[in-house]
């Protein structure tokens, strides 16, 4: 029965209703939806993000449209956003598929306090019976639910919490942002039942995203959570074309050092923001995990018409 869809006629019905319901909110607020490509001469150079290849073009199919959306509010469309589908290698469990479906929106002369604030308004209208969304720092979360400061490299108090949750760290496994990644998703996303935004992450983890010169430095980031799973992910956004060249450059570095493949980055965005790309916000969010979670679904493939394994 491999044919028949991984997800109900009912849930795909229900699917339909909520991207109408997503291009009802930004068209009432004068937010542009535009379309861009998803095969691109370029790629992620993303540490924890690999994309698929094309051969024999020597093409990308895109894990975000972040890049060229950029390049559009350079070119001053204003705000922004974009239903797409998305791909990324190794993504595949219950709350993954190699092809996803991501929300990603702009706001030029906004801060992420402002997008978190328009977030939570978009996730009141899609799951109106849900709570209020508490927002804690990245180190209070830590704090709360790790019981180790993450902006303090304690290794012996994390050793510690992995202890109490019996959990053995693999020696390859030596970065403290690694030792991070896996306390988040082991011991304090799962506690993040109700929704709620994580902000001030570590500098190290600043993606696209400005620092601020705190004490210790921060990334104008954050993330939702629901039900113990990420949602979205949104910056303040880097509009340094300097910088963001060097950090690209930096990935590229980490990339080659690990045996990872090594994509060209997309010089296209550093000559946007080289141009003048305007301050803004922006943020991506996961459509299918959104629906799994308020249906109730057991699995993301649960949620999308036909999932890798029957694609």
């Amino acid at each position: 029965m491999s044919w028949r869809p991984s997800a109900t006629l009912e849930t795909l019905k229900a699917r339909a209703e909520l991207l109408a319901s997503v291009r009802a909110f930004f068209s009432a607020r004068g937010v542009m939806e535009v379309d861009t490509p998803i095969l691109s001469r370029r790629a992620t150079v993303d540490r924890h993000i690999d994309s698929f290849a094309v051969s024999p073009d020597d093409r990308w199919l895109h894990t975000s449209p972040e890049f060229a959306m950029k390049r559009l509010l350079a070119a001053g469309s204003g705000p922004i956003y974009q239903l797409c589908h998305v791909f990324r290698v190794d993504e595949a469990g219950r709350h993954h598929n190699p092809e996803f479906t991501m929300l990603e929106w702009y706001r030029p002369g906004w801060d992420h306090w402002q997008l978190m604030d328009e977030v939570e308004g978009l996730f009141s209208a899609l799951v109106p019976q849900s709570k209020k969304i508490e927002s804690l720092t990245y180190r209070q979360a830590f704090l709360r639910h790790a019981r180790f400061d993450p902006f303090i490299e304690d290794r012996d108090a994390a050793r510690h919490a992995f202890d109490a949750a019996c959990i053995t760290l693999p020696e390859s496994l030596s970065e403290w942002d690694a030792w991070l990644d896996v306390a988040m998703s082991i011991l304090v996303a799962p506690a993040l039942q109700e929704p709620t935004f994580l902000y001030d992450f570590p500098a190290s983890q600043a993606a696209l995203a400005r620092v601020r010169d705190d004490d210790p430095p921060v990334a104008e980031r954050f993330e939702l959570f629901w039900k113990g799973i990420e949602l979205a992910n949104g910056f303040h956004e880097l509009t340094d074309a300097a910088e963001q060249r060097r950090r690209f450059e930096a990935d590229q570095a980490w990339r080659r050092e690990q045996g990872k493949v090594v994509p060209p980055y997309d010089a296209h965005l550093i000559d946007a923001l080289a141009s003048g790309m305007p301050q803004c916000a922006g943020v991506a969010l996961g459509i299918d995990r959104l629906l799994m979670l308020k249906l109730g679904l057991p699995s993301v493939a649960s949620a999308i018409a036909f999932d890798s394994d029957r694609a």
